[in-house]
């Protein structure tokens, strides 16, 4: 028998907890939902469009009234809560409907703040929190000209800028020097101030309102303490919101400035759970989307009684939604003992940009004029990561590091509808923005599942998320731990790290212990899972050939024609007279239709069917050559140029080096595909300097560069040190790639991983800690002794039938 669940507030925190439960644990309860308005599920922050004039109700709805019904859940709309039995565990509603719970759900919200002064319950003085609201003020501005806001915030800019769509005459009253005071520096609200000014609207700055006066024809005037009045029609109240904690004060649940919850969303009675704008949480009260959707998700997995999330609070970020004007903050802006403000201002172009940083972290950031890279600050603010390695060009965005395919083009905003975004889907930039919208779409997964960008290579993933981000605004938040795929609720990182502590090495075990969702995971979790088992347990872990990739399964690279390629592996690129005839009679005697020389000085067989792969292997293998891996997320190849054994200007034997490099990693099997590269001099004739891991030679010894990118998104690699000796580069080597294996997420290439953790982390265990390098080292080598196994030599002699085509029926 299921479990009864009630929900108290139809809202979008208390509702998202309601849409993961559908997806985690769909049979677990019969849900209930009260609200007290007469409406589905909308998106409120979308309140400012549809009071501009431009949203209907319908677009900004997320879950209609049929949505409730094909899912099962009782709905009761226009009916409020007003008490909590929690000794008989029931709920009275006003119109005396009784419903009993297993377990509830408060998602009460919040009610806006009103100013305790003469005339403010006259008619047409209004707040501005709900859809009731804006139907008050579209009214009002029918019948009246002149409205005064009072609050310059947030909220109260985009009321204000609403009614001047609706062609009113609009002052906004602030208390404080300069507007948004707790969003924005000073410099930064009187860029705002200066831009709103241009488009129309007033301001009465450093103003505290002292009443309203009002007679039988309406509101007159709104007064001040410091002096002259404002002549008024309509007042709008948008000084703030406070927790709707009455309902659950009148039960008796703890409360103090909101409802008191735990890290799991629970109330001090364990079958009550919080979430939302009604919440407090360590002594920190919310208002902005994205952290009442982190509480929903927690929320959600403990009542799915899963059990392993928690609640830590949220870093926010603040973007305006007011047509034109780019605004965005994130973090703590103001000056402060040890912060260290590096700043960028034109007032001619109207950009400014003040990047605040303590302990070389970003602590802060506020943008004004060109926020592009708003995203990128905040996910390197959140991630705590070190810009100590390129401080001198973080003023200029993520485009100025170089581009590892997430990032790099930080003018999404200023492109057209019909600018093509997803290359591989052809998905341009008007139909993710009208997903977005229409669709109530929050994250990146759910617009790759609704408009297919960013679903397929991915590099266009970062242009989607600062679609979001401009869109949403600061309901949006970019960077935050994302579950693996919709078979469970853990990220990458939280799945490694179960593996690692609870000791699993199976792909069912990690079903079974984790919780997951499917039966048997999908295409996008058993590679990763089989990759963290293999590479966390190499000794134990049994390697799952069905959780593979077709290339990995099969040894080969499959064609556009359903044909294989072949690539023998040639050490170092370094090949004999009898190497090249052995290739060339394996050529002949399969009719090999293509043989070429690929990009990393190797032979490419194509066009190999698949019944012949084994005989193709057989004879390589006899001929003395091994698989190279070389469509696998592994070593790929090791490239290198002549050096000093015949270059007249090399300074060390480079040859020799990717020789014994190659031999030393080749069959290791890396998060992504692996490349490296050894040049014999600073010509760098083996394009060392765009390698996953690139050596090049120097009269002193050797140059180790790491993390470059030669594909479609080009990035130069970093210096990571200079060594001395051959040895010393193997070693170096071999503690990356290990210290990549461990740490870097499934499908990360070097690159986008480097960017994420930081140089200085790679720098602090690969160069500096010399006793963990050693350790690293020893790992990768060990892992080695089980990788080093020539696949095609075993399927060269068996299970051939696995080759053979399909007979023919009858």
């Amino acid at each position: 028998m299921k479990e009864k669940l009630v929900l108290v507030g139809n809202g979008m925190a208390g509702m998202k907890v309601i849409e993961e439960l559908q997806t985690i644990a769909p049979d677990k309860y019969d849900i209930t939902v009260f609200g007290a308005e007469p409406y589905g599920n909308y998106n409120r922050i979308m309140l400012s469009p549809l009071l501009a004039g431009e949203k209907s109700l319908d677009d900004i709805m997320l879950n209609s009234e049929d949505w409730y019904d094909a899912h099962g859940v009782t709905f009761h709309k226009g009916k409020e809560i007003i008490e909590v039995d929690r000794i008989g565990k029931r709920v009275f509603a006003a119109d005396g409907t009784v419903e009993s719970y297993d377990r509830l759900l408060l998602g009460t919200g919040s009610h806006p703040v009103v100013i305790p002064v003469p005339g403010r319950d006259h008619p047409d003085v209004v707040t501005y929190r709900d859809v009731k609201d804006v139907d008050s003020m579209l009214a009002a501005s029918r019948k009246h000209r002149k409205a005064v806001v009072i609050g310059g915030g947030l909220l109260g800019l985009e009321a204000a800028y609403g009614l001047m769509q609706q062609g009113m005459d609009v002052t906004v009253v602030h208390l404080m020097p300069w507007l948004m005071e707790r969003q924005l520096d000073q410099t930064a609200g009187n860029y705002l101030q200066q831009s709103l000014e241009e488009r129309g609207m007033k301001f009465r700055m450093e103003a505290q309102t002292s009443e309203i006066v009002a007679d039988e024809n309406g509101i007159e005037k709104v007064c001040f303490k410091e002096g002259p009045e404002e002549d008024a029609d309509l007042v709008v109240m948008a000084v703030g919101i406070k927790p709707n904690k009455e309902l659950a004060e009148k039960a008796g649940l703890y409360c103090d400035r909101g409802v008191v919850v735990s890290d799991t969303m629970q109330t001090f009675d364990p079958s009550i759970y919080a979430v939302g704008e009604c919440v407090q949480h360590r002594g920190v009260c919310y208002g902005l989307v994205a952290p009442l959707f982190e509480q929903a998700r927690v929320c959600a997995n403990h009542l799915a009684g899963y059990g392993f999330r928690l609640y830590q609070g949220s870093v926010t970020s603040t973007k305006l939604k007011v047509t034109g004007v780019d605004l965005y903050s994130a973090g703590e802006f103001q000056d402060a003992d040890g912060v260290e403000n590096i700043v960028y201002q034109d007032p001619a172009a109207g950009v400014y940009k003040k990047i605040c940083v303590k302990d070389d972290r970003i602590v802060g950031t506020v943008l004004y004029g060109d926020t592009g890279d708003g995203t990128w600050y905040f996910q390197l603010l959140r991630d705590g990561t070190s810009v100590a390695d390129f401080r001198d060009s973080l003023l200029f965005g993520q485009a100025h590091l170089g581009d590892s395919g997430h990032g790099g083009v930080n003018q999404v905003a200023n492109l057209a509808d019909e600018a093509q975004i997803c290359d591989c889907n052809g998905v341009c930039k008007g139909d993710i923005v009208q997903a977005i919208t229409k669709e109530g779409l929050f994250t990146l997964d759910d617009v790759k599942s609704h408009t297919k960008a960013a679903a397929s290579c991915g590099s266009c993933s970062g242009l989607v998320e600062q679609l979001l981000a401009a869109t949403m605004g600061g309901d949006y938040e970019a960077g935050k731990a994302k579950p693996m795929c919709g078979c469970t609720d853990m990220s990458h990182d939280q799945v490694r790290e179960a593996i690692r502590t609870e000791g699993l090495t199976t792909l069912r075990q990690v079903f079974d212990n984790l919780a997951w969702k499917t039966d048997d995971g999908c295409e996008k979790c058993r590679p990763a899972l089989n990759y963290y088992l293999i590479s966390t347990w190499p000794d134990d872990a049994e390697d799952d050939s069905q959780a593979r990739f077709v290339n990995e399964r099969m040894h080969a690279n499959i064609q556009k024609d359903g044909t294989f390629s072949v690539v023998p592996r040639i050490w170092g690129g370094v090949t004999t007279p009898q190497q090249l005839r052995s290739i060339a009679e394996v050529a002949e005697k399969y009719e090999v239709p293509t043989v070429k020389i690929t990009g990393g000085q190797r032979i490419d067989l194509l066009g190999v069917k698949k019944e012949q792969l084994p005989g193709v292997w057989g004879d390589l293998s006899d001929a003395g050559f091994v698989s190279g891996h070389a469509y696998g997320k592994a070593l790929r190849t090791v490239k290198t140029c002549v050096g000093s054994e015949w270059c007249r200007f090399g300074t060390q034997d480079s040859t020799t080096c990717g020789i014994e490099l190659e031999e030393m990693t080749w069959g290791t099997w890396t998060p992504h595909k692996f490349k490296m590269a050894v040049s014999g001099c600073p010509r760098n004739c083996a394009e060392a300097s765009i390698k996953d891991f690139g050596v090049v030679a120097i009269e002193s010894g050797w140059e180790l560069h790491v993390g470059g990118n030669g594909g479609v998104k080009i990035r130069a690699t970093d210096v990571l040190c200079r060594v001395e000796t051959m040895e010393e580069v193997k070693e170096y080597a071999a503690a990356f790639l290990q210290l990549y294996r461990e740490e870097a997420r499934y499908l990360e290439r070097t690159a986008p991983w480097i960017e994420r953790v930081g140089l200085s982390y790679v720098k602090d265990r690969v160069v500096e800690d010399a006793e963990g390098r050693k350790t690293l080292a020893e790992r990768f080598d060990a892992s080695q002794k089980q990788a080093q196994e020539d696949p095609w030599k075993f399927y060269s002699k068996n299970h051939q039938e696995k080759f053979e085509p399909l007979r023919k029926a009858g």
